[in-house]
Order: C-alpha cells, then sequence, then structure tokens
C-alpha cells in the first residue's frame, strides 16, 4: 500500500474508505422545538453502563442545543430514508418539517421508521479539533428489521 504525506483531502479520502452508518441525532431547543442533524461519526463505546457516542462540528448552529439539554436521541436510518439523511445535512432551518418523528420517554426527537432508537443521557462532552465528541448513557433503545442506509466514498450505498 502506498503511504501519502498527510494533507486534509488526502485524510477525508483514506476516511471515506470506511462504510458507516447514518443517524440523525437530535435534541429539543429550549423552546420545545425538534433540532437535529444528520451524523455518521456514531459508535458503542462501552456495554457497562451502556454509552454511545456521537460527533457534531463546532460550526454547527444547534450545538448549543446539544450542550443546554441532558437529553439526546439518535436514531439510525434505514436504506429507505436516504432522502431524511440529505434534509438533516442540509442548512435548512426546519429540518423535521414533513418528517415524521415521535417524542421518546425523555422527550428527546426520534424518527419515525428508523432501525434502531437510542435514547440518551449526555455524560460528557470532549473537544477534539473542530468537533465536539458527545458521550451518552443509553437509557432506552428501540428496534425494528430493515437494512440499513450506508455511507461510503462519500455516497450512499446499500448491501447488496
Amino acid at each position: 500500500m502506498e503511504s501519502i504525506a498527510l494533507d486534509k483531502q488526502q485524510f477525508r479520502l483514506a476516511c471515506a474508505k470506511y462504510t458507516t452508518g447514518i443517524t440523525v441525532t437530535a435534541v429539543l431547543g429550549p423552546d420545545g422545538c425538534p433540532h437535529g442533524l444528520t451524523a455518521n461519526s456514531f459508535t458503542s463505546v462501552s456495554l457497562e453502563p451502556p454509552l454511545v457516542l456521537v460527533c457534531i462540528d463546532r460550526r454547527a448552529r444547534i450545538l448549543q442545543h446539544f450542550l443546554d439539554n441532558p437529553y439526546f436521541g439518535i436514531s439510525v436510518l434505514t436504506e429507505e430514508q436516504h432522502e431524511i439523511s440529505r434534509c438533516f445535512a442540509s442548512s435548512r432551518q426546519d429540518r423535521f418539517g414533513g418528517v415524521e418523528w415521535f417524542r421518546g420517554s425523555r422527550g428527546v426527537p426520534l424518527i419515525e421508521g428508523s432501525l434502531s432508537t437510542f435514547e440518551c443521557a449526555r455524560k460528557q462532552t470532549v473537544e477534539a479539533g473542530d468537533h465536539v465528541i458527545l458521550i451518552g448513557e443509553v437509557l432506552s433503545v428501540g428496534l425494528r428489521d430493515g437494512r440499513p442506509l450506508l455511507y461510503f466514498c462519500s455516497g450512499y450505498r446499500q448491501i447488496d
């Protein structure tokens, strides 16, 4: 394997070779309105206690909502939900407009029909470069059958 000197573009291209699932990570604002974004930087951290993490760009306008609210939700999207992913990756103000969602037991916004959902209590935030890592303790989950929406080489993919 050829080693290439590190620059931002090459780093991005190398990271794009790692297949990820797609999530919508969401929170309620102080006005009770839902706010969310598409995130593929999501992973489990620990089984005891059950912890997950998601990374949010420091420049994201809704980051403050995640820092102000002790609870947030994560919805793992199915391959049929790629338009939802695009919507939540856009700069639209009302990303929840026209999207079916529901409030979890802690009030967190969750996307209807998702492959799985996580209701989390924020346990820790870590500043890392140009992102903030939110670590959440999973309080409850929801599951359904389906096929995941995948992201690989900067594009949506499906399992063959």
